[in-house]
């Protein structure tokens, strides 16, 4: 994978480490950038991430400028919801990060013609000039964003349903009821994520370890969605030492990582 898709592998010690090395991948991906443009993701993984990025603008990261696009959003959740991804990135990311609300883009999952919002999400990001770093966690069925597995993996913006076992999984945020969780969302696509200039996606513990490994080490195909990013140029992939476990080719991995070349994000 490290030769076709140009993906580096990064297996970090722990999530404290993963949160740590990614926040840093990022303000040097965005370092120089008149208006950077960061993708941004929701769930527990990206969390350490947030926390690491925000202690940077502490010490002098200047995000004022930046832009950011949020990869989904639950269909008929009011935006004012908790839960809803809109209140999530913001409490998340735009107040921590020091982010210019107005720069805070969400999919409308509200919108009365949901597939007009969804072209209009796409037109936006191009707009901006592309994503410059699309950060992603990894679903423990292997989705990326909400592309559930059989994805078009050329597919846009675009209103999805999600699986049962993803809305099992995000039952812990709505007290535990997997019915409490919406049935369909409005999510970038394969394609989308893809056109991003890179891409770095974060995955820690146990439960993610057979995601992590068919998205690296499996054959690409729309049964793992995170399997397209084995045709990205520039992706990185930051993973503690339990969401490695599953990994074959993990000596190498290591080996690639404490022999790196200078201009480690995304090299060629």
């Amino acid at each position: 994978m490290g030769t076709l898709g140009k993906v580096e592998i990064i297996v970090l010690s722990d999530p404290a480490a993963v949160g740590r090395h990614a926040a840093r991948l990022i303000a040097d991906t965005l370092a120089g950038k008149p208006d950077p443009v960061l993708g941004v993701a929701t769930g527990s993984s990206p969390l350490a991430t947030y926390a690491e990025l925000a202690a940077l603008v502490h010490n002098g990261l200047d995000l004022s400028r930046a832009s950011a696009f949020a990869l989904d959003e639950y269909v008929g959740l009011d935006p004012a919801h908790p839960e809803a991804y809109h209140s999530v990135i913001h409490r998340t990311v735009t107040v921590p990060l020091g982010l210019d609300p107005a720069r805070v883009h969400v999919p409308n999952g509200s919108a009365a013609d949901l597939r007009a919002a969804c072209a209009d999400y796409e037109a936006a990001i191009e707009a901006a000039g592309g994503i410059d770093v699309q950060l992603l966690g990894i679903g423990a069925n292997g989705h990326i964003g909400f592309n559930e597995p059989g994805s078009s993996l050329g597919s846009s913006t675009r209103v999805k349903t999600l699986a049962p076992r993803t809305r099992r999984d995000n039952a812990r945020f709505f007290g535990g009821e997997a019915e409490a969780v919406p049935v369909h969302c409005l999510t970038q696509g394969i394609g989308t994520i893809l056109r991003a200039h890179s891409v770095l996606l974060v995955a820690t513990g146990e439960s993610k370890a057979a995601a992590v490994a068919a998205m690296a080490e499996g054959p690409l195909g729309a049964c793992c969605p995170a399997s397209a990013l084995q045709l990205h140029e520039r992706a990185t992939v930051v993973v503690d030492e339990a969401a490695a476990s599953s990994l074959r080719d993990r000596e190498y991995y290591d080996f690639a990582r404490d022999n790196a070349p200078e201009g480690a994000f995304g090299r060629d």
